[in-house]
C-alpha cells in the first residue's frame, strides 16, 4: 500500500517522520497517518514525494516495482544506451550470483549427506 511505500522510502534514507514532514512542509501527523494508511495524501503531495524520493508516482502507488527514477534529460542517446546496458549487466550479475548461491547451497547439502549417513550409521552401531 501507499503508506508502506512511503515508510520504506523514508527509512531507506534514514529519515524520521518529523524530518520528512519538514522536507515536505507538512505535519508529522500527516506522515504518520499516511504510513498507517489512515488517510491518503493529495495528488499534489504524491507528486511532491515522487520528486523528493526520486521515484515515480507509479512506484508510490504500487503500479510499478521499479524504485529508482533516473534523471537523464541532459544525457545523449548514446549515454542513455550505455546506462541501460550497465543496468542490464548488473541485473545479469545479480541473477548469476543468486544462481551460484543456490548451487553452492545444494552442493554443500550433498557434501554433508555422506557425513550425515556416516554419523547415523555410527549411532546405530553404538546403540
Amino acid at each position: 500500500m501507499l503508506g508502506e511505500r512511503i515508510k520504506l522510502l523514508r527509512t531507506a534514507q534514514k529519515m524520521s517522520q518529523v524530518e520528512l514532514a519538514q522536507k515536505l512542509n507538512i505535519s508529522k501527523q500527516s506522515v504518520s497517518n499516511w504510513e498507517n494508511n489512515n488517510i491518503l495524501p493529495s495528488i499534489e503531495m504524491v507528486k511532491k514525494m515522487a520528486i523528493f524520493f526520486s521515484c515515480s508516482t507509479d512506484y508510490l502507488l504500487e503500479m510499478d516495482n521499479r524504485k529508482t527514477l533516473l534523471e537523464a534529460s541532459s544525457l545523449t542517446l548514446e549515454q542513455e544506451t550505455h546506462i541501460q546496458q550497465l543496468v542490464a549487466d548488473i541485473q545479469q550479475l545479480n541473477s548469476d550470483i543468486q544462481q551460484l548461491n543456490i548451487e553452492l547451497g545444494q552442493s554443500k547439502g550433498q557434501r554433508n549427506a555422506p557425513e550425515q549417513k556416516e554419523a547415523a550409521a555410527s549411532t546405530n552401531e553404538t546403540s
